[in-house]
């Protein structure tokens, strides 16, 4: 998650980032969200569905993968703390 925050695009727009990597970059949750404001608050040019597709995706994946491991890890998680 630590390295996610530093690639997400805060400080450059997504048409920086090379052609070739753009699909990987977008795989970050974060990036679809910020260029979403970006495009909403500073109307950006076109609108970012397909990133902001593939951000909620990546977030439904994630919340999915995170529940099943806490239920796995739950009866012993107690113990652990």
């Amino acid at each position: 998650m630590q390295l996610l925050l530093f690639i997400t695009p805060l400080m450059y727009p997504s048409s920086q980032v090379p052609a070739n990597i753009r699909p990987l970059y977008f795989l970050n949750p974060m990036a679809g969200v910020v260029e979403g404001f970006r495009w909403a608050l500073a109307d950006a040019a076109p609108r970012p569905g397909l990133p902001t597709l593939l951000s909620a995706i990546v977030t439904i994946l994630l919340l999915i993968g995170g529940i099943f491991y806490f239920r796995s890890a739950e009866r012993t998680f107690a113990d652990l703390i």
